[in-house]
């Protein structure tokens, strides 16, 4: 008596017999495979998003430079508001590594209008300060109209605007005039917005010298911004409060406008967490729709499998066939989402303009996410067409 083995099924018959099973049911097979890309594009967009936005801030902080360093007055043991010494600002420049300093000061009571009509509640928040002429320098400001502050400018009732408070303001160009602490006062220049000093932003800066003779301001500046050599930030920062205030360096607040950006980029960090759960459910809700899609399918195609059965076909390769459609249903899924992921990337950091950014472990971990589901998906369904015995499957209505 001769025992007949059964045939192997080679990788590409695995392939062709799965691929045959989802060509059968196109229309099921989208709506399952939609949502195992629904779940792995919101995965990749997010971490993709994410990334690209980093990746803005990590060039616009390469552009700006981390060595900015901001000194201002805090409060003294008793609760009460101090300020900077006069002579703070040139303490400050004694530091063998700063490179520039510059300063704002409060102007006090006073505010700006588009006109004198306009009622005195109606400030929109827009700060007067004096400013040293070479406050762009020091804080990495640009112009977007017209021009800084100069030693001759800075005598006279000239004003530069915020990119804010032009936005308010109603002012588009340089020449025209504002109502400012009682008097009029020309602008001779808009600011482009100042990642690292947003303060400047909602300000109207006026001259140092015009501010101590017309607006009554008292000369204390209160905030000194300096720049010093990027390898000795960190020993910049320990010794700017006593050098400010060496009578009081507990009275004098130091920052790093740069850690504020990086702490907002922390803070993102938790919404994409968020996302990134969202995306890990809608994964989930995935991969049952392609078990109950590869359920109904076992129990649709009972005969086939019998058929198959009677003809040699043992339980081994019938669950394969069934596990390559689950595996390649998911990976179906998982292409599309993959691309998906990067194109919605890609449109919302050139909306943005920002660089697009999508990790290669991402993607690749999209990949693998989709065969581990598919995988999982497909085992009870594989594992129960395994099980039908060819009589009973061949019976079946």
């Amino acid at each position: 008596m001769v025992t007949l083995a059964p045939a192997r099924l080679r990788p590409r018959d695995v392939l062709r017999v799965g691929g045959a099973g989802l060509r059968t049911r196109p229309l099921r097979v989208f709506l399952s495979a939609l949502g195992i890309a629904i779940g792995i594009a919101a995965m990749i967009a997010v971490v993709g998003i994410s990334a690209s936005s980093r990746e803005d801030l990590n060039r616009q902080l390469a552009a700006l430079g981390t060595n900015l360093l901001t000194v201002g007055p805090g409060q003294s043991l008793f609760g009460d508001d101090s300020h900077l010494p006069a002579e703070a600002e040139g303490m400050i420049g004694q530091i063998a590594p700063v490179t520039d300093v510059s300063a704002t000061g409060k102007v006090p009571n006073t505010h700006v209008y588009r006109n004198d009509k306009i009622p005195s509640g109606q400030s929109g928040g827009i700060a007067v300060l004096a400013g040293r002429t070479d406050l762009p320098q020091a804080v990495g400001a640009a112009m977007s109209a017209g021009v800084f502050l100069n030693d001759a400018t800075a005598t006279y009732p000239a004003v530069v605007l915020g990119a804010k408070s032009a936005e308010r303001l109603g002012v588009a160009a340089p020449g025209e005039q504002v109502w400012l602490g009682e008097q009029w006062f020309t602008v001779v220049g808009l600011l482009a917005p100042v990642p690292l000093a947003p303060e400047l932003d909602t300000a109207a800066v006026v001259g140092w010298p015009v501010a101590t003779s017309k607006l009554h301001f008292d000369g204390y500046a209160t905030t000194v911004y300096t720049r010093s050599d990027e390898r000795y930030v960190t020993d910049v920062r320990a010794v700017l409060a006593a050098t400010a205030n060496p009578a009081a360096p507990n009275e004098v607040q130091v920052s790093r406008p740069s850690d504020a950006l990086a702490a907002q980029q922390a803070t993102d960090a938790t919404l994409n967490g968020l996302l990134l759960g969202l995306g890990a459910v809608a994964l989930l809700v995935g991969g049952v729709g392609v078990a109950n899609t590869m359920v109904i399918s076992v129990l649709e195609r009972r005969a086939e499998i019998g058929l198959r059965r009677s003809l040699g076909a043992t339980r081994g390769q019938i669950r394969t066939q069934f596990l390559a459609e689950s595996l390649l249903l998911s990976l179906l899924g998982g292409a599309g989402g993959v691309a998906l992921g990067i194109l919605v990337t890609g449109a919302y950091a050139a909306y943005q303009e920002w660089p697009t950014v999508v990790p290669a472990w991402v993607s690749l971990g999209g990949a693998g996410a989709t065969l581990v589901i598919g995988g999982l998906a497909g085992l009870y369904p594989a594992i129960r067409a395994a099980r039908l015995s060819p009589t009973e499957a061949l019976a079946a209505p």
